[in-house]
C-alpha cells in the first residue's frame, strides 16, 4: 500500500517483517521489492533470490535483472533475462524481462541489439494493457536513439493510445517530436496541444489553463524506480 506513496516507509515496514520472519517467502519477496523501490540493489537481489529459492516462483526475474543493471553489471542482467524459466512466465512478466534486457544492451552501448530484444510478436498488440504501453514506449525510445524519428513517432503514438493507466510519458515524448507542447489531458475532450512558440501565458488574475482537469502524472503509477529503458 505504501510502495507508491512512501517507499521509504514501505521499506521500513518490510525490513521489520524480514527481521521477524526471514524464512517466509512472501516476507522476503516484499522486502526485496521494497529494497528495489528505494534503490538498494544488492539487498533487493539477495532477498529476491531467497524468495525464488523458497517459493519456486520465477516472477521476480525482471526485478533481479534490473538490480544487476543498478549495480553496473549489465552482462549479469542479460544472464538473468536469458534464464530458461522465462519461457514459463506470463506475458506481462516476459515483456518486462525483454524491456530490462533492452536496457542492459543500451547500458553496453548497443542500441541495435536493444531494439532486437524488443522485436517480439506482442508489438502487434492493440489492447490497452500497462505492459503493452511500456513495450511500445521502450521500442519508440530505442528507435529515437537510433535516429529513426518517424518510426519512433509511430510507436510513441501507439503507446499513448493504449496507456490508459498513465504508466509512461508517451504523450510528452510525442509532443516533443512534433514540436508542440502538451498543455493538458482532458478526460472528455482528450489531449489538448499547442504550438510551443505560440502559447500565451495566462494573466495573473486568471486561473491556470486546465485547472480542475485530470492530469497524468509524469511516468506515473506502475513504473519501476529504475529507468528500465
Amino acid at each position: 500500500m505504501l510502495l507508491d506513496e512512501d517507499p521509504e516507509r514501505a521499506y521500513a515496514h518490510a525490513a521489520y517483517a524480514r527481521r521477524k520472519a526471514s524464512r517466509v517467502p512472501g516476507v522476503r519477496e516484499a522486502s526485496g521489492v521494497a529494497a528495489y523501490t528505494v534503490g538498494k540493489w544488492q539487498e533487493a537481489l539477495s532477498d529476491l533470490r531467497a524468495a525464488r529459492r523458497m517459493s519456486g516462483r520465477d516472477s521476480f526475474l525482471a526485478i533481479m535483472a534490473d538490480c544487476e543493471r543498478g549495480l553496473g553489471r549489465p552482462e549479469r542482467a542479460l544472464e538473468i533475462t536469458g534464464d530458461p524459466a522465462a519461457a514459463s512466465l506470463d506475458t506481462a512478466d516476459r515483456i518486462e524481462l525483454r524491456i530490462v534486457a533492452a536496457g542492459a544492451r543500451r547500458d553496453m552501448g548497443d542500441a541495435k541489439a536493444a531494439l532486437a530484444e524488443l522485436q517480439v510478436p506482442e508489438l502487434k498488440e492493440r489492447r490497452a494493457r500497462p505492459w503493452v504501453a511500456r513495450l511500445f514506449y521502450a521500442y519508440a525510445d530505442v528507435l529515437e536513439e537510433l535516429g529513426r524519428e518517424d518510426d519512433a513517432r509511430e510507436y510513441f503514438s501507439r503507446a499513448s493510445a493504449v496507456d490508459s493507466d498513465g504508466v509512461t510519458d508517451a504523450d510528452e515524448r510525442l509532443a516533443a517530436i512534433e514540436g508542440v507542447e502538451l498543455v493538458d489531458v482532458d478526460t472528455e475532450d482528450g489531449i489538448v496541444w499547442t504550438d510551443a512558440e505560440e502559447q500565451e501565458l495566462p494573466e495573473a488574475d486568471e486561473a491556470p489553463a486546465g485547472e480542475g482537469r485530470d492530469r497524468r502524472d509524469d511516468r506515473g503509477g506502475g513504473r519501476a524506480p529504475r529507468d528500465r529503458y
